[in-house]
């Protein structure tokens, strides 16, 4: 196939397709990530299947795979960030009651941040 009709076969498909997702109130939102281990599933899941459409031609209804996948994985990175964020909170505690020796704290603070850190990585 002619570069002429690849390029005449994705600006008709965009042609087709972008109408019908700018009109669609039920727009793709992919699979949520309510939860760390949510989080975690989604993103390992739908990179494996990112992984897999990129493997092979980029069609266009490879690019509308894509296009669905990154939803999810979007909404994976958003609840992975926001756990991080947390996680900082939560060490940032661990290393300021070490400075002040306050066992309690470093114990319990600790312990939460080791529990919600090895669901992310172990």
């Amino acid at each position: 196939m002619t570069i002429v009709r690849q390029f005449t076969a994705v600006a008709a498909s965009l042609l087709i397709a972008v109408p019908a997702f700018a009109g669609d109130s039920d727009h793709f939102k992919g699979q949520p990530s309510n939860t760390l281990e949510q989080a975690v599933a989604n993103f390992s899941d739908y990179n494996n299947k990112l992984e897999k459409v990129l493997a092979g031609d980029l069609t266009p209804e490879a690019m509308n795979e894509v296009h669905q996948l990154t939803y999810t994985l979007e909404n994976a990175l958003q609840k992975l960030d926001d756990e991080i964020d947390a996680l900082e909170d939560t060490l940032e505690k661990v290393h300021k009651a070490s400075e002040h020796a306050d066992p309690d704290t470093v114990r319990t603070a600790g312990e939460q941040y080791l529990s919600n850190s090895r669901k992310m990585i172990k």
